[in-house]
């Protein structure tokens, strides 16, 4: 079932942690940041709209370097009903899809619970005082990617970010799978 996040509570802070990454080191989130921000993103292996626009991710993610924004993916889903999630799996996929930003693991769902994230893909951008600008989506793209010539939305809203530390007053939600919850006692 797809969900949509609310859209961008403008001036939050970003919130830190440390999380395992897949090339075997703790990554702090903010330790990501570049002189202009950065870019939080909420994924998953399994998701189908994840895995409509993977690409199109990491291209998003090299072409912010040359604007100075980080970028981190964080998966949070319960990977003992989604094993497809599991940190091995996210191994294989950051490495099949040649990640260019750390791929972190969140196994105790703190950090989703943290940034209130709801879905994959769930995008959060921040500037260079990492309070929150963006939340909307990569593209229009949904279950399947779109055409090539798409309005790049999350890059756009990043590199106005890079240039003025605001993001644009409109933006269009994201929509992915709903983030896997575990079970609570």
């Amino acid at each position: 079932m797809a969900v949509a996040p609310p859209l961008c509570d403008f001036g939050w802070p970003a919130v830190d942690a440390t999380l395992p990454g897949v090339d075997g080191k703790a990554h702090s989130i903010l330790d990501q940041a570049g002189p202009n921000g950065l870019v939080v993103v909420f994924i998953c292996n399994h998701c189908p709209y994840v895995k409509a626009v993977i690409s199109r991710i990491v291209r998003d993610a090299n072409d912010l370097k040359a604007e100075d924004i980080g970028f981190v993916a964080i998966n949070s889903n319960d990977a003992g009903t989604y094993p497809e999630d599991s940190f091995e799996n996210m191994k294989s996929f950051a490495e099949a899809h040649r990640f260019s930003f750390p791929y972190l693991h969140d196994e105790d769902q703190s950090v989703a619970r943290a940034y209130d994230a709801a879905c994959t893909p769930d995008f959060f951008g921040f500037n260079s005082d990492l309070t929150l600008q963006y939340r909307g989506r990569l593209d229009a793209s949904r279950r399947e990617a779109g055409p090539p010539d798409l309005r790049r939305d999350l890059f756009q809203a990043m590199r106005q970010v890079a240039r003025t530390g605001n993001g644009p007053r409109v933006q269009i939600a994201s929509i992915g799978c709903s983030i896997k919850w575990k079970e609570t006692a």
